[in-house]
């Protein structure tokens, strides 16, 4: 996981801000000092690569996992006419060297995993992206044809932005914050998209098309299928050539990540023990379950508590790293930033994590209420495809604040692609008469709790992978399961910097995304004051359950008729 940032010039010419203090910069000096509001993404190497004739500019703030010695970006090709800068990991990157060595009749051999992008363009142009598996952008830079190549994976694990200054000139960065005072147009770049041209004249073409976006799947499920299909995932996810960890929750979907990371591994070494976290407030539910896993799986376990005046301290920061002011976010985000401190202190550079599954298998408790296979289907697409502004957005900005990489397996594209073409009647909460018998989906054999949600992800990993109480466990949001007293004492925390009459005159003050409750009002004064210009403000998505299903609008789980009725 690395940080990018560039500017492509329209005229060839790039008219720079001067300093704070006034003083002139130089292209190269301006972009390191720019692309520094980033360089926590990157601690390892910054690297700067000018077309000074074409007004190109190019950074790479580097966090080395793969190719430690020989993977410095940004990279060009041979002859020096391609220029690349990464961010992510291309999980297939060995199959595709193989496939460079056997077009080529020659041993092509990586410098990283992202070098073989540079093979791919020098042999298929931008239909590359048809190739690759895995979580990043990139932006690629041809100096014979002078044109650009930009592109983002198919589910957004990776940010990216775009800007455009007064004089029509194009800045790319991993975050917003390098745009500040650069431009005033900035737009998130869309997932599974890719962009192709000069400055005045980008076509983008999406890459990532699957049918069930806009089909109804019919695919009754295989839980031997599935099992396998995550189980694959993992290990792909499992390439590093440094110290890594997982975040263990104690829900589900980190567990089982957890459980399956730790069985791939023993296969090579019968001693391995996974390093295992989980963060919350002292006595916070989630420690009791997070705790059963680790003996279960013998992972080397740490807990790590914070106090809520911790927490509270980092609001305005946790905005800053976010660039978001959204509720759901800001809440869970906090321990999450927290807690990746404390992991990178202790000297690791990667971790996985669970995140994806919720928004596949419907696993938020609002989803017990869709009123049919159709509209929870769709509200799923709906989740997956806004990822990149939710979750996937809290767990990348949350980690890399401390140059922290966080991988997600169940948001590796094959597992999702087969996951989301299963039915949605296997997917969702067993509600009605009309959806399957799940008594009957592995020979008839009895199981457990038949309704609860993500329903077949628990049956497919049954058998030894986690203890009873945790693979059956009630869906407990992160922002709750680290201390019910956290979202409750930072509500009324924000509420307190907040008056009735400002909240009154909350559309006039902020027209976009209007704020309507005192907490979101706070976070929404913080945000602005570090992205004054309105199109910042257009980039984030709040999240909230589906009020028309009668849910509750507060998004906390605890909010939800399911979990009240199962803690009464």
């Amino acid at each position: 996981m690395c940080g990018i940032f560039a500017v492509f010039s329209r005229t060839g010419t790039v008219k720079l801000p001067r300093s704070a203090s006034g003083r002139k910069e130089s292209l190269r000096e301006f972009v390191y000092r720019q692309s520094g509001c980033q360089r926590h993404r990157g601690p390892d190497h910054t690297g700067v690569v000018l077309v000074p004739e074409h007004g190109v500019a190019i950074v790479q703030e580097r966090l080395a996992l793969l190719g430690i010695r020989t993977g410095a970006q940004p990279m060009k090709s041979s002859t020096g006419e391609v220029i690349l800068a990464a961010n992510g990991e291309i999980y297939n990157y060995l199959e595709i060297a193989k496939e460079i060595s056997r077009r080529r009749k020659t041993s092509y051999v990586p410098r990283s995993d992202s070098d073989v992008i540079i093979g791919l363009y020098e042999d298929f142009g931008r239909s590359l992206l048809h190739q690759i598996t895995g979580m990043f952008t990139f932006v690629l830079y041809d100096r014979t044809k002078k044109s650009i190549l930009i592109a983002r994976d198919p589910i957004g694990i990776i940010p990216l932005y775009l800007g455009k200054d007064e004089e029509g000139n194009l800045w790319v960065a991993s975050e917003m914050k390098c745009l500040v005072g650069v431009c005033r147009d900035v737009k998130a770049f869309p997932p599974g998209t890719l962009c192709h041209g000069t400055p005045d004249r980008l076509v983008f073409e999406q890459f990532y098309t699957p049918k069930w976006i806009t089909t109804i799947p019919t695919h009754q499920s295989n839980l031997t299928l599935l099992r396998k299909k995550l189980e694959n995932a993992v290990r792909s996810h499992l390439q590093c050539d440094v110290p890594f960890g997982a975040l263990l929750s104690g829900g589900v979907d980190s567990s089982l990540i957890a459980s399956i990371a730790t069985k791939i591994m023993r296969e090579r070494d019968p001693n391995f023990r996974l390093k295992t976290y989980s963060v919350g407030l002292r006595g916070a539910p989630d420690f009791k379950y997070s705790r059963m896993v680790a003996d279960y799986i013998n992972s080397d376990h740490t807990e790590v508590y914070f106090t809520i005046e911790d927490g509270l301290d980092c609001i305005p920061d946790i905005i800053r790293h976010l660039e978001s002011y959204d509720i759901t976010t800001i809440r869970a985000s906090i321990p999450m930033y927290l807690l990746s401190r404390f992991i990178k202190s202790e000297g690791l550079k990667m971790v996985l994590s669970g995140e994806g599954a919720d928004e596949i298998f419907g696993g938020y408790l609002y989803f017990h209420r869709a009123p049919n296979a159709r509209d929870f289907h769709e509200e799923t697409v709906t989740r997956v495809r806004c990822l990149h502004l939710a979750d996937c957005l809290r767990a990348n900005k949350s980690t890399m604040a401390w140059g922290l990489e966080l991988r997600v397996p169940f948001l590796d594209t094959e597992f999702v692609n087969f996951a989301m073409n299963i039915r949605p009647e296997d997917r969702m909460p067993a509600a009605t008469d009309q959806m399957i018998s799940r008594k009957t989906l592995e020979n008839g054999k009895p199981v457990e709790n038949p309704k609860i949600e993500k329903y077949i992800l628990r049956a497919a990993f049954r058998d030894n992978y986690l203890p009873h109480e945790v693979l059956w466990r009630q869906k407990e949001q992160f922002s709750d399961g680290v201390g019910y007293q956290w979202i409750d004492t930072i509500k009324s925390f924000s509420a307190a910097h907040v008056d009735d009459q400002e909240l009154e005159n909350a559309e006039e003050i902020f027209p976009i995304n209007t704020p309507v409750t005192k907490e979101a009002f706070f976070y929404r004064q913080i945000f602005q004051e570090i992205f004054p210009a309105e199109s910042f403000a257009h980039t984030v998505m709040k999240w909230v359950p589906r009020t028309d299903w009668g849910c509750s609008a507060d998004p906390s789980g605890r909010a939800q008729a399911v979990h009240i009725a199962a803690h009464a």
